[in-house]
């Protein structure tokens, strides 16, 4: 669920680029000092143009290749809002201390993205709003009401992915299809985002987002089920090397599980695969435990606190892990299902699901 949490945050936007460039006057109370145009680059914001505030209003002129999400910025603070720039003569009005309360004219693509965002998120705080109900719940003990809440959670983000899904296949050479692929590409199986990759307008094959996502693409095809899983090897909690394939050998079926000591959905997993493990472990069933930790320590303490009691392995790079890399994982928990041979048999079962699949392969 976790990973859905943010598709409220996004709309569906249509539209191109005009040849002339781009004009972006931006007047807002109370600014003054630089206004910064950023865009994310590996995680970090990158200033692509700047202009200066004088008597409230800073003017940006330049020219965008196409239509592409951008952060306006008001230097040295933590203001931030996104808007679509493409090369037109726009308009940005507001106060300087309620950016999230701006308004943005002369922008056809952001006019189309505001009126698709304003019902997405509506969407969203009905279900971020049940899921403090959920949360509530859980607290008091109320488990008669707590698994109702949360599949009422589940369905409404299952509905904001439906659409934003059904977007990208009725609208292939929009030049923000990319976004919301990039936004809902991890909930994908490898056929599903092989056949809306490949239903994509050749123009998109500029966006940057594309590119990875065609270089993901061609990793998941390597993990899919069907395939042998790549073998790694990553060090114990003891500082020990401990290889996959030794491990998935000496199982009939093993679970490769994702997770971290600082993910909150994967700690939630944790007792789930655990009774998973205590009743199959003795019919051939092993878990091996792939940790995007960067803190050895707390990492440790997770084990022994979530009494996982199988093999653990991390090289402690965070996002960076070597083993996530390879296996296309970025967003955790995660799991692939293996035989003793290394098949990927299933992947990303989770709750009932796991118990299910192995009840039927290990009777």
């Amino acid at each position: 669920m976790k990973k859905l949490l943010g598709i409220g945050l996004l709309a569906l936007v249509v539209g191109c680029s005009k040849p002339g460039g781009y004009k972006i006057e931006v007047s807002l109370q109370g600014a003054q000092g630089k206004v910064l145009l950023e865009q994310r680059q590996g995680g970090n914001f990158v200033a692509k143009d700047t202009a200066e505030f004088k008597n409230g209003t800073a003017v940006f002129k330049g020219k965008v290749d196409f239509p592409d999400v951008y952060i306006l910025h008001l230097d040295g603070t933590e203001k931030r809002a996104a808007l679509f720039v493409e090369n037109a003569k726009m308009k940005i009005t507001g106060k300087a201390d309620s950016l999230q309360n701006i308004k943005i004219t002369g922008s056809p693509v952001n006019d189309e993205y505001l009126a698709i965002k304003t019902t997405l998120d509506q969407e969203n705080n009905k279900a971020m709003a049940k899921y403090q109900e959920y949360q509530k719940a859980l607290q008091s003990g109320d488990t008669a009401n707590a698994p109702r809440l949360m599949e009422e959670v589940k369905t409404i983000f299952d509905g904001l992915e439906l659409k934003i899904v059904n977007f990208v296949k009725n609208n292939p050479s929009s030049w923000v299809t990319p976004v919301f692929l990039s936004q809902v590409q991890s909930v994908m199986e490898v056929g599903e985002l092989d056949t809306l990759m490949s239903r994509l307008d050749p123009k998109l094959t500029v966006v940057p987002s594309v590119v990875t996502l065609k270089e993901r693409l061609e990793k998941m095809k390597k993990v899919a089920v069907g395939q042998v899983a790549p073998d790694f090897t990553q060090n114990d909690p003891s500082g020990n090397p401990v290889k996959l394939s030794d491990v998935y050998a000496r199982n009939k079926y093993t679970l490769i599980d994702f997770w971290a000591a600082w993910c909150g959905p994967c700690r939630q997993e944790n007792p789930n695969v655990v009774a998973v493990f205590n009743y199959f472990k003795t019919k051939g069933f092993g878990v091996f435990g792939v940790s995007l930790d960067q803190d050895h320590d707390r990492w440790v303490k997770a084990i022994e606190e979530d009494k996982l009691a199988w093999i653990q392995v991390s090289d402690l790079k965070y996002w960076q892990n070597a083993a996530a890399a390879l296996y296309a994982v970025n967003s955790i928990p995660a799991n692939f299902l293996v035989d003793n041979t290394g098949k990927i048999i299933a992947r990303n079962l989770r709750g009932e699901d796991l118990k299910k699949k192995l009840a039927e392969l290990l009777p």
